[in-house]
């Protein structure tokens, strides 16, 4: 499978909207927005996104439009955040799409945050060099409880 990143297009958003709302996705992800289905919050949040100076790029898998991967933040405490269909889970596409945006962003330290039962997005994570730096508790609006939260970060 293909594995390659994009600009985003106004058309990939209906796409991320949809991924956004998969009940499945949102336990895992934990950290999500309070109200996924909040269409208006979700277009806002994409209008200030894509206005920023953040790297935000589409995922796609032979071509589809599969998720998003971005480095957001401030110089030196610059995090990345991927969102991965659940269709194409456990195939390699997160681990591919995330090595292509590090490549995109050379500045390093970059940091990382996982719900600490989310074994898959924190092996993609450390596939791509990461290494845990602490863990903090923090409130998981897609479960409507404080969790336990992995902080990790890819040094220079």
């Amino acid at each position: 499978m293909l594995v390659a990143l994009r600009e985003v297009h106004d058309s990939d958003l209906p796409v991320f909207y949809r991924q956004l709302n998969d009940p499945e996705a949102l336990r895992t992800a934990a950290f999500t927005p309070a109200d996924p289905a909040d269409r208006e919050a979700f277009d806002a949040r994409w209008r200030r996104v894509r206005a920023s100076s953040d790297v935000v790029r589409t995922v796609l898998a032979d071509g589809d439009v599969v998720g998003s991967a971005a480095v957001y933040g401030e110089p030196g405490e610059r995090e990345v955040t991927y969102w991965v269909d659940r269709a194409y889970w456990g195939r390699g596409v997160a681990t591919a799409a995330l090595r292509e945006l590090l490549a995109l962003v050379p500045e390093r330290p970059l940091h990382a945050r996982v719900a600490a039962d989310n074994a898959g997005s924190r092996r993609v994570l450390e596939k791509c060099g990461f290494v845990e730096t602490a863990r903090a508790r923090g409130f998981a609006p897609a479960r409507g409880a404080e969790i336990e939260e992995v902080v990790l970060a890819l040094k220079g």
